[in-house]
């Protein structure tokens, strides 16, 4: 036997591992054996070795140990079965079952990757072949039977063959530039392979090879760029590893000829290099590796060999790198020479020396070097040499081999299973058992190092084994290679565990070696990584079935070290693997591991993908191209460098401005999908210092970190640094980038850009920069825009100014996004402070901060802003003293600057100070320091601020050349003197170049709002030295109410208006951050507001102050002043802003009120007689009042009239210019609806009189009245040609008629209800029908034929509408479902489920993809017609939505509803972006004006509303409640209210100026009370949400919150001392609470039913409590006894009220009368009957004698308390009484109501006296004040407002008047007096009418008005003429020469004076 000296040696020193290998040893020759006897000895000897394992590994644990011997004893026992030893075979089977089972294998499972990979050529992967999995039969032991020994390794590994990658291919256009060198060799594979373009699976490769083969011109072109770039690699003077990189991608694809060069090129670079050149070597065998057939022949790979031969020997003194280099090499070129079956290499001169220099290498200490000399020796001997045959056999023994040809071509042929054939008889013929058998016997023992073990590594494989003779393992692993490169990745696995070789060394080295190649190479998928990776784990572990070959494990090892640190290369695994195998194995295994660790990885990369391709390339060089990659490269480093260390938060944004900030989302994420898709502008606003500027910055390294060779280049331009950036603005940045002009050019036709644009506000932009530019235009720059502006600097239709496109060719609204940045959120400050404090190191730590914000109740608005954050964060420590109470400090915005910039400044006087400066300087800095440093900056700062509005017109940076502006305004503030050198260094200004600006657009907004008022500026004299502050100069007076300073503030000397104030010559109406410091100002400084008064008082008598208070009064108006009862009369205020102010009662006769601002404007009672408006904007339009109730409105196609359809039969066309009345028509019954003919020349109407009416357009003459429905018209529509109109009856038919001459053409019938809508396909061909019937049918108008009933639905149709496309239908429902059907086939497509109630209305979008459909629950949705999916569903209306309509542009949709509102909402978001108000009944429908621009809406109040899109109220500006105010209360101070409303707000009110205080929150539901303790200190609210909250009243912080009850709490009351307090409850319990403590004392039960009010008796002793079970409750307070119980009532008692004096409660009740009790007996005194209806209020009067009640009549009752007798009987109100109050002093009494009014009774002769009805919803409650200036009504209503009014009484004379009211952005003129005002427009005027105005305007202008607006109404068509043609415009027949020429003759200047005004603006100045 061949094994016998093994067999017989002894085994008990074996280790299990080799114990376990012998079994196998023994079993795989058992299974090779055909003799039974010979099998049987071998058996015996496999369990012997088994029994020996077994003892060595008793206790082992490792799995794949265990596994091994169980599979051992599982083979053994299938062997003898199939021998037909059965029971031995059973022994076998239990004997495995202990080590684990019979199962196959003994890996660790993996999970599976994907696959992608180094692309061999364009063919395989762009070819329609797909990746497909591969089983095969899993391996048993029968294998071993037949021979042959299989691995087992987990099916995870890789499960299935894969498509090579695609190359990242862009098809160049014909003639146009390459990117680069791959896409040129792309282009010529494609075009060199005989491919038809069907077999591409790419498209654009497709595509492009379907046009290029027929281009025989393009083709030349291609190749003969790929000779110019050899021809530039032979110039080229380094020829570097990037230039040998570019030429390798083209070899495989050039011209025989170009290839020989290229060979030649390389092998004569190698010839004649003295020093090796490693890249020309790599470059030469990558070339013979790809070389396509025929290129080289045998000569020409010997003469290559022999050079690499002849390099290779001759280099002994160059580093182990070289060597390795070159014996790669030499094994490429030999595998060459292999696979073209290269005969008769010489022996002597070639084969023999450098077989023998292999031979020698062998010794190397360089293990890689070794394996690469073996692998290269065995493709040597694949290489016949010319020795005869005999020669050979008489050198060698063994059998004759089967060539490596053959089995090459098994391998391309993908026959594995003929391949491995091949394979095994190699093995058999030239291995023996012995070295198998010497294999094994390889251990761990003695390892050191792995570049110590290259000896070891031949010495365990014998001498000769792999340098004598051939082995299977080189064939082997050129299989491997064939089928990774192709993807059979299936198929490697199973070679590589089923080759005979598996287990040899050399074999195992070169897969594991492939294995970490794919790894590390990103081109393949992830899955395919993985697997190899764990494919690596797997040999590394399983010792068993691949042996443990020390050097191969290290190999390992080193591989996965490279995998781990190789950038973007490693997969996350690796380290976990790494980590894993560290315990794998015995002791010496760990050893190993830990050695090799230690280590670290090998000399020798893993060779992945080629080098990158330098810039500027070859390919570059060749076409001329400038080398622009390299500046951008450099571009992109100094770009992230400046990022610096900055505080950055992650911002979020909302759709739009109307969006609630509740709605937002991540901006980054947003703006990287507007990136990815089609859209080409994203505009994103914020206010000032929202971080706009930040996030640009950020965004930019964001892109510049992605940023990819040849992708889009991010480009940051700050708009207002670049001059005129209206035009050309790229290559501006790009020249200040210092790019040259050649770059710039190759980059404007060749890359693309993402531009970063900052600053469009402050570069004052108007232009559309997108279109100024020309971006994406042919010839022009390719870019995608990201642009910025301030959201207070646009105007309502700012997208004009962004979308791509102008006014006129506006593009799809697809092509523009817009996003607004929202205030930091709560987390977010949280994150700023951390992060702040990181970077900064503040003197304050984050949590310092952090209770700051949380103290200070003004600082946590400001600090949402992230500017404001910043300034908060710098200055907090600064103005905030140790131990000081920040929850009394007050801190505003302009607080902040003001300490900001003094710290700045001092911080800068500090610097200087401490920098060396020569004498003169240094005097100029003591000079500066003597006369107060700090004040000198601050006056620098404002004349510089002044002087940049005043010479730049606010714009920011100022260019200085000291050459070019010597003489200019600039000299001042920039010249080299040493004064303004200093300060210019210490004040917040940056300089770039010659270019300065400030940190910050608001510091210089801020510096010119300082040069207005400076309170420093108006102190009469300077402070004592003692008082000096960080300025160096007076006290500053600082914007927070907390001071500890004890300093006498110097008295103010008030001074004359200053006219050189920036507020005397430039208007600041429309620069809303200095207005927002301005008001600031106004409400700290009561003298800048006295001065802002003296501005407009001075304008009365000189006009040359008009400007200066026309900024005054928009300042005051904006900061809360209201100007009530003033006299302004005379004032001039043109283009002032009054919007939102509040001018009751105001005297504004013979005012100059020209382009003024009223929008929302309260001017109730005000007088502008005589008043000069024009010009005024009022916000809002008229509306059409009718007489009936409208049923339809429609636009003329070209929006100049309105036609609307009415029930009393009626039809009336307005001018919508106007909106006078044009022509009116009349049907006998209900115009059900109206339609224009497509070109606008006719109007149809159908009527219930069973008619349809077609009128003339223009002068509404009917031309036919069409007869014959035998029922109501239900619906009409014309056909698109404008030919026909169709009509649906109540009849059941459709009938089509000729517009023409009125003939009936066809009737349609075959529905069995009304024909509810229906609706002509685009082409006109065919007609949808909706019924009642619950069906729709589609007829050809041609024959009349049905050709489809769709009857899906079930319930009636309510409308139906064709697709813009004509090829779907889609019909709305009431079983509430939308469905749509294709038409061709009358199929449906889908059915849109979703609405609950009926759906009421559909529209397509204008491009067909969307839909939108409104029902009756209340909601409207968006769907997505592909999909049938809901994208949105929009919710907010309050009631059914009966109409839903897309927008012309298809950007907005608008729904109308029961809940009388209109709502417009963004159609891509879904958000709400205006709710439009004022309709008083269900708004019925809506209509687009063509241009988008207006909608008209009619309601069934009668009227049709025109409304301004982009104008309407979806959120007034409010300073008050925005819910129903509950409540009212005065503070026993008195000199403030608290309000408590629906909002769940409460808010504290100065009584005097009407500021609010505070705003509390935290009630999460309704407030229903609010109460004030008796010091005035605190407040008490309850709430619906089952809470009463305690408040401070200083600070407006909550001190308790105190829980308990179970249901809504109605009323709160203090105890008369203020240490407790009452609540009660719809839970039917009074609780009482101690105050101090929060904590309950008492839970008073008793009542039955919800407790209504709780009151305390005067002496606190005592609580009583009313509720809905009819009784009132005394409780002793004490003990929480109910001492009495008042019953008597028999129904609920609304109100209770202790008297003055304590003595007596009065009770009113819904039975219709009020009792009055005894407090001390319980018993009822007198019964107060008359009321006629239910009692809901009721009062004492100061001393007792008298109560009033109030009833639900509207009717009130003065009562005597001691006779019970009815005094008075106070009638006026005509609805329920809320509230009663007598005065303090007892003469009057209020009543508020429900009738909206307020009345002031005389409490003696029950007369009224007053009555104020300026109320638009209820009047809650009425209080009274008493105030320094005298007595108040403070008022509270359901509108949300809240109104103190001044009561003055004279004798009989009761005089009220508005003090102050908050507003809500609602217009109201009730009692306006407008006559004779001059200037006002009719529009103007029929809006002033129908809101309550009274009055005329001057005849003559009105007159004059109609004129400018029937002009007006031909502007548009003059232009439309005049831009069509260069012919002079005309109007009809008119041209615009001969509309000059009547003007002249006319006698009225004006007209002419409008009609040259027209002219001018079409065709300019003459």
């Amino acid at each position: 036997m061949v094994f016998g000296s093994v067999i017989s040696s002894p085994r008990g020193n074996l280790s299990l591992q080799k114990a376990l290998d012998l079994a196998n040893l023994y079993l795989d020759n058992a299974c090779k054996s055909t003799d039974p006897e010979i099998i049987l000895v071998l058996c015996h000897d496999t369990e012997v070795s088994l029994s020996q394992a077994k003892r060595a590994g008793k206790h082992v644990e490792d799995k794949a140990v265990r596994q091994g011997i169980a599979t051992v004893y599982i083979e053994l026992g299938d062997l003898l079965d199939s021998h037909g030893h059965r029971d031995e075979a059973q022994a076998f089977y239990k004997k495995s079952d202990k080590w684990g089972g019979r199962t196959q294998g003994s890996g660790q499972p993996t999970h599976p990757s994907q696959p992608t990979g180094t692309v061999r050529s364009i063919k395989g992967a762009l070819s329609t072949t797909a990746a497909t999995p591969v089983t095969h039969p899993s391996s048993s032991p029968n294998q071993r039977r037949q021979g042959r020994d299989i691995a087992t390794v987990p099916k995870t590994l890789f499960p299935v063959n894969v498509q090579p990658p695609a190359p990242d291919f862009k098809p160049p256009e014909p003639d146009a530039r390459l990117d680069d060198t791959p896409q040129l060799a792309c282009c010529l594979e494609l075009l060199q392979e005989d491919y038809e373009p069907a077999d591409i699976l790419d498209i654009a490769a497709r595509s492009w090879l379907e046009v290029t083969q027929d281009e025989p011109d393009e083709k030349e072109r291609l190749m003969t760029l790929a000779t110019d770039v050899i021809r530039a690699f032979k110039r080229d003077e380094f020829k570097n590893a990037k230039a040998v990189t570019e030429v390798v991608y083209l070899a495989p694809v050039l011209e025989s000829d170009d290839f020989r060069y290229l060979v030649k090129e390389f092998y004569s670079g190698i010839d004649q290099s003295g020093l090796l050149d490693v890249h020309q070597l790599e470059g030469l065998a990558r070339l013979v590796q790809g070389a396509r057939s025929g290129y080289l022949d045998a000569d020409d790979l010997v003469k290559v060999l022999e050079l690499l031969s002849t390099r290779l020997r001759g280099t002994h003194q160059q580093s182990t790198h070289h060597l390795y280099q070159l014996t790669m090499a030499v094994s490429h070129v030999l595998d060459a020479m292999a696979d073209t079956e290269v005969n008769g290499l010489d022996r002597e001169k070639i084969h023999e020396p450098l077989s023998s220099y292999l031979d020698g290498l062998k010794g190397s200490s360089d293990p890689y070097l070794v394996y690469q000399a073996a692998y290269a020796y065995q493709a040597l001997l694949c290489v016949p040499d010319d020795e005869a045959l005999w020669q050979a056999a008489f050198r060698r023994s063994g059998k004759v081999i089967k060539g490596v040809f053959g089995i090459v071509t098994a391998v391309k042929g993908l026959d594995l299973n003929k391949f491995i054939e091949g394979l095994m008889s190699i093995q058999q013929g030239l291995a023996g058992a012995s070295e198998i058998f010497d294999m094994v016997k390889s251990t761990y023992d003695g390892v050191t190092s792995l570049a110590k073990s290259g000896q070891g590594f031949f010495e365990s494989l014998k001498e000769g084994f792999s340098f004598s003779h051939k082995c299977s393992w080189y064939p082997a692993l050129r299989g491997a290679d064939t089928l990774i490169r192709e993807g059979q990745f299936a198929e490697f696995r199973k070679l590589v565990c089923e080759v005979p070789c598996r287990r040899d060394a050399a074999f195992q080295w070169g897969v594991c070696e492939r294995l970490g190649e794919i790894a590390a190479n990103p081109k393949w998928d992830p899955e395919i990584r993985q697997s190899a990776i764990a494919f690596l784990g797997e040999i590394y572990r399983n010792d068993v079935t691949w042996g443990h070959q020390p050097t191969v494990k290290q190999w390992i090892l080193n591989i996965l070290m490279q995998l781990s640190i190789l950038p973007g290369g490693g997969m996350q695994s690796t380290g976990s693997l790494l980590q894993e195998l560290q315990s794998n194995g015995d002791d010496k295994k760990q050893a190993l591991y830990r050695v090799s660790r230690e280590n670290g990885p090998g000399n020798h990369p893993l060779k992945v993908t080629l080098p990158a391709i330098g810039s500027p390339s070859l390919l570059d060089r060749v076409q001329e191209r400038p080398d622009v990659e390299g500046h951008i490269r450099q571009l992109r480093r100094q770009r992230l460098k400046e990022r610096g260390n900055a505080v950055y938060i992650p911002p979020q944004a909302k759709a739009n401005l109307q969006a609630g900030d509740e709605t937002c989302y991540p901006l980054m994420e947003k703006v990287d999908e507007f990136l990815a898709s089609e859209q080409r502008v994203f505009l994103l606003l914020g206010d000032s210092g929202a971080g706009k500027s930040t996030f640009n910055r950020e965004l930019e390294c964001h892109l510049w970190e992605a940023y990819k060779k040849s992708g889009a280049i991010p480009l940051h331009i700050s708009l207002p640094i670049i001059d005129k950036p209206e035009h050309d603005m790229i290559a501006k940045q790009l020249r200040r980038a210092e790019f040259t002009e050649l770059q710039i050019r190759e980059l404007k036709f060749h890359r693309t850009f993402t531009l970063i644009c900052d600053g469009y506000d402050e570069s004052h932009q108007t232009h559309n920069l997108y279109t100024s530019n020309r971006l994406n235009q042919l010839g022009e720059w390719n870019a995608k825009m990201v642009i910025s502006c301030r959201s207070e600097y646009i105007g309502t239709d700012y997208r004009d100014r962004f979308q791509p496109g102008d006014r006129n060719h506006r593009s799809e609204p697809a092509l523009f996004q817009e996003a607004v940045m929202t205030p930091f959120s709560v987390g977010q400050i949280q994150e700023y402070i951390t992060q702040y404090v990181s970077v900064h190191r503040p003197l304050w730590e984050a949590d310092e901060y952090k209770r700051a914000l949380d103290l200070i109740p003004s600082l946590k608005e400001l600090v949402k802003n992230p500017f404001l954050m910043s300034l908060s964060l710098e200055v907090l420590p600064r103005i905030v003293d140790p131990g000081q109470d920040l929850s009394a400090t007050q801190i505003t915005r302009v607080a902040l600057y003001d300490q900001f910039i003094e710290h700045w400044l001092e911080r800068g006087k500090k610097r200087l100070g401490e920098k060396k400066m020569g004498p003169l300087a240094r005097a100029a800095f003591e000079s500066l320091v003597d006369e107060g440093f700090t004040r000198n900056g601050i006056d620098y700062l404002k004349r510089l601020s002044v002087a940049i509005y005043k010479e730049q017109d606010g714009q920011p940076i100022v260019r200085y050349s000291r050459y070019n502006d010597e003489s200019s305004w600039k000299t001042k503030f920039f010249n080299r003197e040493d004064e303004k050198q200093l300060l210019r260094e210490a004040c917040p200004l940056i300089r770039t170049g010659n270019q300065h600006r400030f940190v910050h657009r608001s510091l210089l907004e801020y510096g010119l709002a300082l040069a207005v008022f400076d309170p420093h500026d108006w102190k009469e004299r300077m402070a004592p030295e003692s008082v000096l502050t960080r300025r160096g100069s007076t006290t500053s007076v600082l914007s927070s109410d907390e001071s500890d300073s004890k300093e006498k503030v110097p008295d103010i000397v008030e001074q004359e208006p200053d006219f050189k104030s920036p507020l005397a010559w430039r208007s600041f109406t429309r620069e809303l951050s200095v207005l927002q410091f301005l008001e600031e100002r106004v409400q700290q400084e009561p003298l800048f507001k006295q001065q802002l008064f003296d501005y407009i008082e001075h304008s009365k008598a000189d006009k040359k102050w008009r400007t200066a208070a026309s900024n005054a009064i928009t300042i005051l108006v904006r900061s809360g002043v209201q100007f009530n009862s003033v006299d302004l009369r005379g004032i001039k205020i043109p283009r002032a802003d009054l919007s939102n102010g509040v001018f009751d009662s105001a005297q504004l006769q013979e005012a100059d009120l020209r382009n003024v601002y009223f929008h929302g404007c309260w001017l109730r009672r005000a007088d502008l007689s005589k008043a000069l408006v024009t010009g005024v904007q009022f916000g809002e339009l008229p509306l059409l009042e009718q007489e009936d109730d409208i049923q339809s409105c429609v636009y003329s196609p070209n929006g100049n009239a309105v036609a609307i359809s009415l029930d009393n039969g009626k039809i009336k066309v307005y001018s919508t210019t106007t909106w006078e009345i044009l022509w009116t028509g009349e049907h006998t019954n209900n115009v059900v609806i109206v339609a224009y003919s497509p070109n606008g020349d006719q109007l149809a109407s159908g009527s219930w009189d069973k008619t349809v009416c077609l009128w003339d357009a223009t002068t509404g003459a009917s031309s036919h009245v069409l007869r014959g429905h035998g029922g109501g018209i239900a619906c009409i529509a014309y056909s698109p040609q404008g030919d026909q109109l169709a009509s649906g009856s109540d009849d059941k038919t459709v009938k089509l008629w000729d517009v023409e001459t009125g003939d009936c053409l066809h009737t349609l019938t075959g529905h069995t209800k009304t024909v509810t809508s229906i609706a002509y396909s685009p082409k006109g061909d065919q007609i949808a029908s909706g019924s009642g019937d619950a069906t729709v049918r589609l007829w050809n108008i041609q024959t009349s034929e049905c050709l489809h009933v769709l009857r899906e639905h079930f319930e009636w149709i309510s409308m139906v509408v064709f697709s813009p496309q004509g090829d779907q239908v889609a019909s709305a429902s009431d079983d509430n479902t939308v469905r749509l059907w294709t038409v061709a086939t009358g199929d449906r497509r889908y059915t849109l489920t979703g609405h609950n109630r009926s759906v009421q209305s559909i529209a397509y979008s204008p491009k067909g993809d969307r839909m939108v459909s409104s029902s009756n629950d209340k909601t409207v949705r968006l769907w997505d017609v592909d999909t049938g999916n809901c994208l949105h569903t929009l919710t907010g209306h309050a009631n059914e939505v009966k109409k839903v309509v897309y927008s012309p542009q298809g950007d907005l949709v608008a729904s109308c509803s029961e809940d009388k509102t209109l709502r417009l909402w963004d159609a891509e978001s879904g958000v709400c972006l205006q709710t439009l108000t004022g309709h008083a009944g269900c708004v019925k429908s809506a209509v687009f004006s063509p241009k988008g621009d207006q909608i008209v809406s009619t309601s069934f109040d009668s009227t049709v509303r025109l409304w301004e899109v982009g104008a309407g109220t979806s959120q007034p500006t409010s300073n008050g409640h925005r819910g129903w105010v509950r409540m009212v209360q005065c503070s026993p101070k008195g000199d403030e209210f608290a309000s408590c409303s629906d909002d769940m707000t409460v808010r504290l009110w100065d009584v005097e100026t009407g500021a609010c205080r505070h705003i509390l929150r935290g009630h999460r539901m309704v407030v229903y009370c609010v109460v004030y303790s008796p010091q005035g200190d605190q407040l008490a609210t309850s709430s619906k949400d089952s809470t009463v909250r305690l408040w401070n009243v200083e600070t407006g912080s909550c001190s308790h919150t105190l829980t308990g009850h179970a249901k809504e709490i109605n009323r709160v009351a203090y105890s008369p001392q203020g240490d407790q307090l009452a609540s009660g409850s719809d839970d039917r319990t009074v609780r009482l609470w101690n105050v101090k403590s929060g904590e309950c004392r008492h839970v008073l039960t008793g009542h039955t039913y919800n407790i209504r009010d709780v009151v305390y008796s005067l002496n606190g002793q005592q609580v009583a409590s009313s509720s809905n079970d009819k009784t009132v409750r005394l409780w002793d307070v004490e003990t929480g006894e109910c001492t009495f119980t008042l019953s008597g009532h028999s129904e609920w008692i609304w109100q209770f009220v202790y008297s003055p004096q304590g003595d007596q409660i009065a009770t009113a009740s819904y039975d219709k009368t009020a009792r009055l009790w005894d407090v001390k007996t319980g018993e009822c005194r007198h019964i107060l009957t008359g009321h006629e209806s239910e009692l809901k209020t009721i009062a004492y009067s100061p001393d007792g004698g008298q109560v009033v009640s109030g009833s639900r009549d509207g009717s009130l009752r003065l009562w005597d308390t001691e006779s019970g007798t009815c005094l008075q009987t106070l009638d006026g109100h005509n609805k329920p009484v809320n509230s009663t109050v007598f005065s303090p002093q007892g003469g009057l009494v209020v009543s508020a109501c429900d009738d909206k009014s307020v009345r002031v009774w005389d409490a003696a002769s029950g007369q009224c006296r007053a009555v104020i009805q300026d109320f638009q919803g209820y009047v809650q409650q009425a209080a009274w004040a008493e105030t320094l200036t005298g007595s108040c009504i403070v008022t509270g209503s359901m509108d949300g407002l809240v109104g103190v009014w001044q009561v003055d009484v004279d004798g009989d004379q009761c005089h009220v008047r508005l003090r102050w009211r908050t507003v809500r952005g609602e217009l109201d003129v009730k009692g306006t007096i407008m006559h004779d005002v001059q200037g006002l427009s009719q529009l103007n005027n029929q809006l002033l009418k129908q809101r309550g105005a009274i009055g005329d305007p001057a005849n003559r202008l009105l007159e004059a008005s109609k004129k400018v607006a029937t002009m007006t109404s031909v502007v548009s068509n003059i232009k439309a003429v005049s831009e069509r043609t260069e012919e002079p415009p005309l109007i009809g027949s008119v041209s615009a020469e001969q509309l000059e020429q009547r003007a002249e003759q006319a006698k009225d200047p004006l007209f002419r004076d409008i009609v040259a005004a027209i002219v001018k603006d079409i065709h300019g100045p003459k």
